[in-house]
C-alpha cells in the first residue's frame, strides 16, 4: 500500500493548505486593524503582533503546504500558531468545537506537524529541492 502514500500526503497537504490559506486570506481581507481588534476582543496577548503572525503564517504557510515547499518549517510555524490559539482562546471553552473549544485547532496543529514532517513525496517542490545526489541507489557490501 506504499503506492498510496504520495497521493494521500498530497491530498492532506492540499486540504490543510486550503484551510490555512482561507483563514489567512480572511484575516488579510478584513485588514490588520480589524483582525487586531478581533484578537483583542478574544484576549489574545499582544494582539497586533499576533494578528500579523497569524495572518501571514496561515496565508504563506498554507501556500507552502499546497506547493510542498519548506514543509518542516511551514508545518512547525502553523502548529505553533494553532497551539497559540488553543491556549489563548479555545482551552477555556473545553474540547468541543461548537462550544468554541480546542478540537479544531488541535486537529489543525497535529495535521500541520504530520504533513510538515512526513516524506513530501514526488509531488512537492521539497522533493526536488532537497533530493540528495545518489539518493535511491543501493550500496552492496560484501562480507569476507
Amino acid at each position: 500500500m506504499t503506492f498510496l502514500r504520495t497521493p494521500a500526503l498530497l491530498l492532506a497537504r492540499l486540504a490543510l493548505g486550503f484551510i490555512f490559506v482561507m483563514h489567512g486570506w480572511q484575516k488579510f481581507h478584513n485588514g490588520h486593524a480589524a483582525t487586531t481588534e478581533g484578537f483583542r476582543g478574544m484576549g489574545v496577548p499582544n494582539p497586533s503582533a499576533s494578528a500579523f503572525y497569524a495572518t501571514w503564517v496561515e496565508l504563506l504557510g498554507g501556500i507552502a503546504l499546497i506547493l510542498g515547499v519548506l514543509l518542516p518549517l511551514a508545518g512547525f510555524l502553523l502548529a505553533v500558531n494553532m497551539i497559540g490559539a488553543l491556549f489563548t482562546v479555545h482551552a477555556e471553552h473545553g474540547f468541543w468545537m461548537p462550544d468554541k473549544g480546542y478540537e479544531y485547532v488541535l486537529a489543525l496543529a497535529a495535521g500541520a506537524l504530520a504533513v510538515g514532517f512526513a516524506n513530501s513525496g514526488v509531488v512537492s517542490i521539497d522533493h526536488y529541492l532537497f533530493r540528495r545526489a545518489g539518493a535511491g541507489k543501493q550500496v552492496v557490501v560484501e562480507g569476507s
